[in-house]
């Protein structure tokens, strides 16, 4: 519990569980916050067609998964060629524990996904916890922890958490806003996508460096 990052990364995952479970289990005040929200979402994209297919070409093609997996895969690619090949595995594995562990809580939770009579966007499988937003923040931790690893200007290194902040963000409420997902599953998928990055590279430091570099020594 020392380590930095493990208990954000365990906050992070209890909180995702929790949102999951109650969702699960058919909580009712859940339930009807996603609703609501989901329907006032969904009248505002109806009534902004233009704002609309804005917001597809960006859960499409910006946030979609597969950019930031390909970003993952070139961040990969470099760790290799700089013989950093341990860490470069290291990082694909937990990129593929996030897919796994998100298609197997899909599958068993098998939330349906919103259902309306005039949908702007569609999408398959079920919703719960969003993939979008999960491999984005997943992503985003994993991308911005290896960034401080080259120790980056003050300038570049601001730009890009604010780049991340706002990615993460932005996915969420595309796929709420198109109507493909309740808002529950998005704060899911961020939540658990951040707290299993993050608990991922806490095993990484803990297996890498001897614990009394990050323990203070008692007096």
């Amino acid at each position: 519990m020392a380590e930095p990052l493990t208990r954000p990364a365990l906050a992070l995952i209890a909180g995702a569980t929790a949102v999951m479970v109650a969702a699960a289990s058919g909580a009712a005040p859940l339930l009807h916050l996603d609703r609501a929200l989901a329907e006032g979402l969904h009248r505002l994209a109806l009534g902004h067609p233009s704002w609309t297919r804005a917001n597809r070409i960006l859960t499409d093609w910006v946030w979609d998964p597969w950019t930031v997996r390909l970003l993952i895969v070139g961040a990969v690619a470099v760790l290799w060629l700089r013989r950093r090949r341990t860490l470069a595995l290291w990082v694909a594995g937990t990129c593929a524990v996030e897919w796994t562990l998100r298609a197997v809580l899909r599958w068993a939770i098998g939330r349906p996904r919103p259902v309306w009579e005039d949908p702007v966007d569609s999408a398959s499988f079920a919703s719960m916890p969003s993939g979008h937003a999960m491999t984005m923040a997943a992503g985003s931790v994993l991308l911005l922890w290896l960034a401080r690893q080259g120790h980056p200007p003050p300038a570049i290194w601001i730009l890009a958490v604010t780049a991340a902040a706002v990615s993460v963000a932005g996915v969420a409420f595309t796929r709420m806003y198109l109507g493909v997902h309740w808002p529950s599953d998005t704060v899911a998928g961020v939540l658990l996508g951040a707290g299993l990055s993050m608990a991922s590279l806490a095993g990484w430091k803990s297996a890498h460096h001897p614990r009394s570099t990050w323990t203070t020594p008692k007096p």
